[in-house]
């Protein structure tokens, strides 16, 4: 997908560090900073939303590819972790820590594990943008009903 004008992404300011971003289809999500760090605390930080854009990214396709793989998925979680650069700023991301948790009755090892490995490889565009210039590790749990 190629993007130009006009911006299919608005942020916009509404006070102290609070921001609101608007997508082109009416949805919205609330950012701003911890307390301790001079914010409301009232919506993830632009950080944590990145951090849940790549796992929605990547729990989208797993879901969709088990589904075309016939699992009987009744639950999916992505947990997500990161690490940050600590010397100089940027706090650039060095590595993700993503684990899938999947629910459902009989699902199977190996179905759950290409649908990670082909979100890995060739659906996720977020995870794409991110390889080369962070590690990306993932593990999964099945929980079978």
């Amino acid at each position: 997908m190629t993007q130009t004008e006009p911006w299919p992404i608005k942020v916009k300011w509404i006070d102290g560090f609070q921001f609101i971003g608007y997508d082109d289809g009416g949805h919205s999500v609330v950012m701003d900073l911890p307390k301790d760090k001079g914010g409301g605390n009232l919506g993830m930080s632009p950080t944590k939303v990145f951090l849940a854009s790549l796992a929605g990214c990547t729990a989208i396709d797993v879901a969709l590819i088990m589904q075309k793989q016939k699992q009987d998925l009744k639950e999916l979680e992505v947990l997500i972790s990161g690490e940050q650069h600590a010397g100089e700023f940027p706090h650039y991301f060095t590595r993700f820590n993503i684990k899938y948790v999947a629910r459902g009755k009989n699902v199977s090892e190996e179905a759950l594990k290409k649908a990670i490995q082909l979100s890995d490889e060739k659906y996720c565009s977020v995870g794409a943008t991110l390889k080369g210039k962070a590690e990306i590790v993932t593990s999964y749990e099945i929980v079978n009903d």
